[in-house]
């Protein structure tokens, strides 16, 4: 147990999980959530893949349009940044296509060395890399046919609603900030979950540095049970566990991710791994560093049984630049039954559709 606590404390967490299946393998946009677009029809809801650069890397995202759309006009966006280890067909993509049928024109792009979009060593999750993305992807957005670039709205899940609020702490394109399920990546991985892990902060700090020195001088390095190596890459945060291993799991967070990301909703270009370094760069960050800079309104979303609640409600507190603000919890909802729960998402979609209404 106590090796496996220590895997997924390290693994990137951040999707939704029950054994009831949404996944559709044969959807022609490559879409795994429950109701996915399956073809553009006139006068719908429409998805568009696109790609543009971002510091010199290709980006895969997807753009979805209202009902209606006329690129003659002028409509509100939002930009969805996608949980860590998620892709843009998952959850990230459920929420755009639902604030897309209330008018709204989206965006949700792969990060940045992740996903479809391009970026060497693969897997690379570091918060700088993860907050450039989003204000990337205002750049695009912003430039659409069709968007009013005075009314941009940010959303972000799991571990992107962490660097979302780091996002918009300094790019006030963003007129307002909503969170689903934050989680806040810095804290977890310097003192996992549920600041579990407080005792071995300096071994792990070590072995990241290891990492780091590997992949500069491809000096070899004892592979741990737990550590992947790709040429002079290790890698952190994958383990092929059991349906028992994955039962006895001692958070809701990580059962429920793994049915997510590995059964019901499972994407090829979705993973839990990612490189050791990474660490070097995520447990010197946390999502609340300045936070009073938020001067925006700001909306958090979490499930009221979530284990990770404890993320929100103390970014919520310290978000003292903001008068406007609000923190709603689903009731008896996890972190992971937000990503796909019917009665769930449509309970965030009807607090997240009057945010963006009344400040966009």
């Amino acid at each position: 147990m106590k090796f496996l606590q220590h895997v997924l404390m390290l693994a990137v967490i951040g999707a939704s999980g029950s054994a009831v299946a949404e996944t559709k393998k044969d959807n022609p946009f490559g879409l795994v959530y429950g109701d996915a677009i399956t073809q553009n029809v006139a006068g719908q809801v429409n998805i568009y893949p696109v790609s543009y650069k971002l510091n010199g890397l290709d980006i895969a995202a997807n753009v979805y349009t209202p009902p209606n759309y006329d690129p003659a006009k002028k409509y509100p966006a939002i930009v969805v940044a996608h949980p860590n280890g998620g892709v843009k067909e998952q959850v990230a993509g459920l929420y755009a296509q639902r604030l897309a049928e209330k008018g709204y024109i989206t965006i949700t792009a792969d990060a940045a060395y992740q996903g479809a979009s391009s970026g060497q060593p693969r897997n690379v999750d570091k918060p700088a890399y993860r907050i450039e993305d989003i204000h990337g992807m205002a750049d695009f957005i912003t430039q659409y046919a069709g968007v009013d670039e005075n009314r941009l709205g940010l959303l972000g899940i799991c571990g992107g609603g962490g660097y979302s609020l780091a996002a918009a702490q300094t790019d006030k394109r963003f007129k307002s900030i909503a969170t689903l399920s934050m989680f806040n990546s810095g804290r977890v991985r310097r003192n996992g979950y549920q600041d579990s892990q407080l005792d071995t902060i300096q071994q792990r700090l070590k072995r990241a540095s290891e990492a780091r020195a590997q992949e500069v001088k491809g000096k070899a390095i004892p592979k741990r049970t737990h550590e992947m190596t790709g040429g002079n890459i290790l890698y952190a945060g994958d383990a092929n566990l059991t349906d028992e291993q994955i039962a006895a799991l001692p958070f809701d967070l990580y059962r429920q991710g793994y049915e997510y990301y590995w059964k019901t909703h499972a994407h090829s270009n979705a993973t839990f791994k990612y490189t050791m370094s990474s660490l070097l760069d995520l447990m010197r960050w946390d999502a609340t560093d300045h936070i009073e800079l938020i001067n925006q309104p700001l909306l958090m979303i979490a499930g009221s049984k979530a284990d990770s609640l404890y993320m929100s409600e103390d970014a919520f507190a310290k978000a003292t630049g903001t008068k406007d603000k609000a923190l709603f919890k689903i009731p008896n909802a996890t972190h992971i039954e937000t990503y796909w729960v019917p009665e769930y998402v449509d309970q965030a979609v009807n607090k997240l559709v009057p945010f963006y209404g009344k400040h966009l």
